[in-house]
C-alpha cells in the first residue's frame, strides 16, 4: 500500500494542471484496488453541486456534465456526511439515484470517500463494481481513504493553480481565487505580482515566456558548457582519492549533460516559447518522478544527482540573466521566502504590497514591512507561487489573505477600503498633539512598539509617548555575527534620543522560536517551547551582558532606559537576570559613566507567569504583557501557522480572563502594568484592556492615532459595562460581535474592520451599500 501511494502522490506532484491531475488520480486507484470503476466528483462552489470530473469505467462523455446536489445520490451523502461509505448492494440504498448518462447501472458495490482539505469539502472518490454481494473489505476502504487525505493537497494545489489561471472547476472564468496566511502588516494593496526567487531554487522558479527563443537557448547552452567544465574540473581534481566505481559518478553526470539526453529535451521545451529557467524546473522535475518510481532503490536514488545538476545549471543560468525584473508602478512582490535585499531592489514609492509563502508576522522583513507602511501577507499554504508572476494581485494585510484574478465587483470593494483607511487617516492627524483621555477624564499613555529607526519617524508623527516595546533583536538580526557593545549603543541610543525625556522600554535580546539568526541557529524540533528568549541570554551572560551594558551606557544623560525580560517562567529567572545587570551597571559606572540605575521589568507571556504574577510583580518595577505570544500558549495555537490560525483568537473568554488576572495582581501589589500585542492595538480589544486597569497601551504606530480616537469617544462606564457584560459570554465570536455592537452603538463603527473572506466578500460588499 505504501509503495503504490508513494508513486501515485509522487506521479501528482509534478502535475500543475487539474484535469490531468483528476485523470492520472482516477486511473491509477483503479488500477491499485483492482475495481471496475474509480470516479473523482468535485465540489463546485458556483453551482453549489458536486461535478464528475474524472472516471475510469463509466463513459467518459459523462465527464463534466453529471452534476449532483448535496442533498442527492448517494455522493452528496458522503460529501454531507463527511465519511466513507460502503455498500454491497447501491441500488436498496433509500439516497440511490442512477444516472443514465454514466452507465453506472451495471454497477452494484459502491465505496465512497469524501476528499477534505482544511476542514473544506474538495469532492468525493467513488469506486464501484458489477458484483452486488462483494462489500469493499476495511483493507480497501482503509486504502482509499488514506489515499483521499494524501491527495486532498495535491488536489487543492492543483485547483488552486488551475483557478490562478483562469478556469474553475466548473470550466468558467474563474474570478476572487482567495489564498489565507498571515497577516505581516496591516492594509490593503491592488497591484501586480512580481515573483522572485532565490539563486538556485528551482522549485520557485516563476513560468515565463521568452521573447527570443534562439537567444535563450544559446544561453542555456553557455550554461550547459559551464556546468560540463566544472563537473571534469572537479573529478581530475578528485580522481587520486577515488576508486573507479566512485569516479564513475562524474561519467553520469556527463552522460546526463550530452545533448541528445537531458539539455536535449530542455532547448525543446524553449522552442515552445518557455523561458530556460522554467524549462529546465520542468525537465528537471520530470526526470526526478520518473526516477523517484523506480523499484529500484539504486535508481530511485539517482534522483538527487539529477536535482543537484538541475541546481547546477540554474545557478549558471542565474549569473548570465542581465535584466533585472521589470517593477510595475504598483508592485506586489511575490517570493516563497522574501528577504530584506528584495524589497530593496524595488524602485522608491513602486512597492505596494509583499506576499510570502514561508515567515511569520514577526519575521525581520514583516517588522521591515510595517515599518515601511506596506501591506504584507505571509505564511500562505497551497500557493502555486510561480503563477502569480504578472497577475492582478489584491493583498488584505488586515485579515492575511491575497486574492488573484480579482472581478471588477472585488476591486471596487477593496478600493472603498484603500479610501476609507485614507480618509480616516487625515481626520486623524489632527488627535496628534491631544491626549489619549476618554470622555469623563480618565488618562492612559499610549506606547509604540519598534524595532528600526524608521520606527521612530511614524510613531512621532503619530502622537506616540514613549516605547512601550524596543525589539532589540532587530539589531542582531541584520547583521552577519554579534553586534559589539559600541554598534549596540549606537542602535540604542537613537532610541533613547529620539524619544528622551519619554520612556523608551528595551527588551532584552529575544531569539529562538520564530526569530532566528543566521549566525547563531538554535534548531529544535519545537522551537516555541525550547530554547528562546531569557533560556537563550541566561545560557550565554557573555552576550547578555554586552547588551546590557551597551543599553545602560547609552542612557547617560537621558535616564529613560527602562529593561524587559522576556519569557519569564519562574521567579529564579529574575533574579539570575537581576544579578547580572547589577553587575553590568556597577562595571559602567567604574567605567567612569554616571546614571541611575535602570527600571527593570518583565514580560508575561508564559501561562505559568499568569499565575505568579502577585510573586513576580514584588521582584521588579513594572510588568508588561505580552498579548500575542500569551494568547498562543493559553490556546496552544501557533499564531503563525496559517493552518490553525482560526483557533487563534485575542477575545477567546480564557484570554481575557488571564488579562483581567495580571492586571489586578499587578494592581495589588503596587505595581504598573501595560500590554504590548496585536490586542492593544484592536479599537474593541483597547476599550477592554482599559476597563481592566492597564496602566498603558503599547502598539504598532500606523494603530495610534485609531486608538486614541476611540478612547476619547467613551467613557470609563460603557468600557467598564462592556468588559462585565463579555466576560459573561463562552465564545470568543460572540465576545467580538457584542463588542462590534458596542462601538457602533457609541458611534465609533467606523474603526471597525469589516471581516472578508473568499466567496464572502460580495454579500460583505453588498451590505455595505
Amino acid at each position: 500500500m505504501l509503495s503504490t501511494l508513494r508513486s501515485i502522490v509522487q506521479e501528482l506532484n509534478g502535475i500543475n494542471n487539474l484535469q490531468d491531475a483528476l485523470d492520472t488520480i482516477a486511473a491509477r486507484v483503479q488500477t491499485a484496488m483492482h475495481t471496475e470503476v474509480c470516479s473523482v466528483y468535485l465540489y463546485d462552489d458556483k453551482s453549489g453541486c458536486y461535478v464528475l470530473k474524472a472516471t475510469e469505467g463509466l463513459y467518459k462523455s459523462a465527464v463534466g456534465q453529471v452534476r449532483i446536489a448535496p442533498s442527492e445520490g448517494l455522493v452528496g451523502l458522503v460529501g454531507t456526511r463527511e465519511e466513507p461509505i460502503n455498500l454491497e448492494d447501491a441500488q436498496k440504498h433509500p439516497r440511490n439515484r442512477y444516472f443514465p448518462e454514466t452507465g453506472e447501472e451495471r454497477f452494484g458495490s459502491f465505496l465512497g470517500v469524501p476528499i477534505i482539505h482544511h476542514r473544506r469539502v474538495l469532492g468525493v472518490i467513488v469506486v464501484q463494481e458489477t458484483q452486488n454481494s462483494r462489500r469493499f473489505d476495511e483493507g480497501e476502504e482503509a486504502f482509499l481513504v488514506t489515499i483521499s487525505a494524501q491527495l486532498a493537497g495535491v488536489i487543492a494545489h492543483s485547483e488552486a493553480t488551475g483557478a490562478i489561471g483562469g478556469i474553475s472547476i466548473s470550466g468558467d472564468q474563474a474570478r476572487d481565487v482567495a489564498f489565507s496566511g498571515v497577516a505581516g502588516a496591516q492594509g490593503v494593496a491592488i497591484g501586480t505580482g512580481v515573483v522572485v526567487f532565490p539563486p538556485a531554487d528551482l522549485d520557485s522558479v516563476p513560468d515565463k515566456r521568452c521573447e527570443d527563443v534562439d537567444a535563450e537557448i544559446e544561453r542555456f547552452r553557455a550554461a550547459v558548457s559551464a556546468v560540463r567544465d566544472d563537473v571534469e574540473q572537479v573529478g581530475e581534481r578528485l580522481a587520486p582519492q577515488l576508486r573507479p566505481e566512485e569516479q564513475a559518478l562524474f561519467e553520469v553526470y556527463l552522460r546526463m549533460l550530452h545533448d541528445h539526453a537531458l539539455p536535449g529535451e530542455v532547448e525543446n521545451r524553449i522552442r515552445e516559447g518557455l523561458w530556460a529557467p522554467g524549462s529546465l524546473k520542468a525537465v528537471v522535475n520530470q526526470y526526478v518522478r520518473h526516477f523517484e518510481m523506480m523499484g529500484d532503490h539504486y535508481l530511485r536514488e539517482r534522483a538527487v544527482d539529477i536535482r543537484d545538476l538541475g541546481r547546477r545549471l540554474l545557478s549558471h543560468l542565474q549569473e548570465g540573466e542581465s535584466e533585472t525584473p521589470e517593477y510595475p508602478e504598483r508592485t506586489i512582490l511575490v517570493s516563497d521566502e522574501l528577504t530584506p535585499a528584495m524589497l530593496g531592489e524595488v524602485p522608491q514609492g513602486q512597492l505596494a504590497g509583499l506576499v510570502s509563502v514561508r515567515g511569520s508576522g514577526n519575521s525581520h522583513v514583516a517588522i521591515l514591512a510595517r515599518a515601511m507602511g506596506v501591506p504584507t501577507v505571509m505564511g500562505l499554504v497551497d500557493i502555486p507561487v510561480a503563477q502569480l508572476d504578472g497577475r492582478e494581485l489584491i493583498v488584505d494585510g488586515y485579515e492575511g489573505q491575497i486574492f488573484a484574478s480579482p472581478s471588477t465587483e472585488l476591486k471596487a470593494f477593496f478600493e472603498s477600503i484603500i479610501e476609507e483607511e485614507q480618509e480616516l487617516v487625515k481626520g486623524l492627524e489632527e488627535l496628534r498633539d491631544k491626549p489619549c483621555e476618554t470622555l469623563d477624564g480618565h488618562r492612559i499613555p499610549l506606547f509604540v512598539n519598534t524595532g528600526l529607526i524608521t520606527d521612530v519617524v511614524r510613531s512621532l508623527s503619530h502622537g506616540a509617548e514613549g516605547i512601550g516595546l524596543y525589539r532589540t533583536e532587530v539589531p542582531f538580526m541584520i547583521n552577519e555575527r554579534f553586534p559589539s557593545e559600541q554598534e549596540q549603543k549606537a542602535y540604542y541610543r537613537e532610541q533613547l534620543e529620539a524619544f528622551a525625556p519619554a520612556e523608551v522600554t528595551m527588551r532584552t535580546l529575544d531569539i529562538g522560536g520564530d526569530k532566528a539568526l543566521t549566525y547563531f541557529p538554535i534548531v529544535e524540533e519545537n522551537p516555541f517551547l525550547g530554547w528562546r528568549g531569557i533560556r537563550v541570554t541566561l545560557d550565554h551572560p557573555e552576550v547578555f551582558l554586552v547588551q546590557i551594558r551597551a543599553m545602560i551606557k547609552a542612557s547617560e544623560g537621558l535616564d529613560n532606559l527602562r529593561i524587559m525580560l522576556p519569557m519569564i517562567s519562574n521567579v529564579s529567572e529574575i533574579e539570575e537576570a537581576q544579578h547580572l545587570i547589577y553587575r553590568a551597571w556597577h562595571e559602567v559606572r567604574d567605567e567612569g559613566y554616571q546614571l541611575a540605575m535602570p527600571q527593570v521589568g518583565v514580560m508575561i507571556e508564559i501561562p505559568a507567569a499568569v499565575y505568579q504574577v502577585r510573586e513576580i510583580a514584588a521582584r521588579v518595577d513594572f510588568v508588561s504583557v505580552g498579548s500575542n505570544d500569551l494568547t498562543q500558549y493559553l490556546l496552544a495555537v501557533d499564531r503563525n501557522n496559517p493552518r490553525v490560525a482560526s483557533l487563534y483568537h485575542s477575545y477567546h473568554p480564557a484570554v481575557l480572563q488571564a488579562l483581567c488576572q495580571v492586571a489586578q495582581d499587578c494592581h495589588d501589589v503596587g505595581k504598573p502594568v501595560s500590554i504590548c500585542g496585536e490586542l492593544a492595538g484592536d479599537p474593541g480589544g483597547a476599550i477592554l484592556l482599559l476597563a481592566m486597569g492597564y496602566d498603558a497601551l503599547s502598539m504598532n504606530a500606523s494603530n495610534l492615532p485609531r486608538i486614541k480616537s476611540v478612547i476619547r469617544g467613551i467613557d470609563m462606564d460603557m468600557a467598564r459595562g462592556l468588559l462585565a457584560e463579555v466576560l459573561t459570554l463562552d465564545s470568543p465570536h460572540v465576545i467580538r460581535s457584542c463588542v462590534e455592537l458596542a462601538l457602533r452603538k457609541a458611534g465609533i463603527g467606523r474603526f471597525i474592520r469589516p471581516e472578508r473572506s473568499g466567496s464572502g466578500v460580495r454579500e460583505l460588499a453588498a451590505s455595505r451599500e
